[in-house]
């Protein structure tokens, strides 16, 4: 592991913005991010896979009366958020590093409001389809944590992925379903608009747009019980 890598983690480790492993709070924080993260009871926002924290950081700044949270297990990358937010003295943004399959060992039934899904891994390999984040199996975690009607939000520049949702979305309990396949051509951008009304976009994105992909947008709020989970 480089120098630079082990610097990151011990700031991560000193930074209280940052929830991880080795911290008393990391194994007692569930149910307590309102009283004891935020001091606040204002909802509470997730990004998932969130990488270096850019919509986190982004939606915080424009969205004061919201918290907002960012996961990923990679520490590096969410030391990049912490310090960006460090340096805005934002409040209502932290980060929790953890593999998204453990949200429920964070997170009470009801504690999240609203969930995005930035440019997540595709997981392309069919027998690696449970592992999307808009498979069953993680939209029913979702349920586990979050409010009735949630919103859940996904941009992706994958074509496979944002068909595949979907797909699966005609098998799922929700509701007030919107979507394009050209974000940057639709109203639906207006939501991905930053304090100074500037598109958010992630590195990658950056990378994926350079490439002549499209950004594909779904936003949905997901009921309490599924009618009928895919396996």
């Amino acid at each position: 592991m480089s120098r630079k890598k082990l610097q990151r983690f011990e700031e991560n480790q000193q930074n209280e913005r940052v929830i991880q492993a080795g911290k008393p709070n990391y194994q007692t924080i569930k149910g307590k991010w309102h009283s004891d993260f935020f001091k606040n009871n204002n909802p509470i926002v997730l990004e998932l896979a969130c990488g270096r924290g850019e919509y986190s950081v982004a939606l915080a700044q424009k969205f004061p009366e919201k918290n907002f949270i960012g996961v990923d297990l990679k520490g590096a990358r969410i030391w990049k958020g912490a310090v960006t937010a460090d340096k805005l003295r934002l409040k209502n943004v932290g980060f929790l590093r953890t593999i998204i399959e453990n949200l429920d060992q964070f997170f009470e039934q009801g504690e999240v409001s609203e969930i995005w899904l930035i440019h997540p891994d595709p997981q392309p390999k069919l027998r690696d389809a449970k592992r999307r984040l808009t498979s069953p199996r993680f939209l029913n975690l979702y349920r586990q944590i979050g409010k009735p009607d949630m919103w859940v939000r996904l941009k992706t520049d994958s074509e496979l992925l944002y068909q595949y949702t979907l797909e699966i979305l005609e098998n799922e309990a929700i509701s007030d379903l919107v979507h394009t396949d050209n974000l940057y051509e639709s109203p639906l951008l207006a939501d991905h608009l930053d304090i100074n009304q500037q598109a958010i976009k992630t590195k990658y994105e950056n990378h994926f747009s350079e490439k002549g992909h499209s950004i594909h947008y779904i936003k949905f709020k997901l009921k309490e019980a599924a009618t009928n989970s895919n396996p």
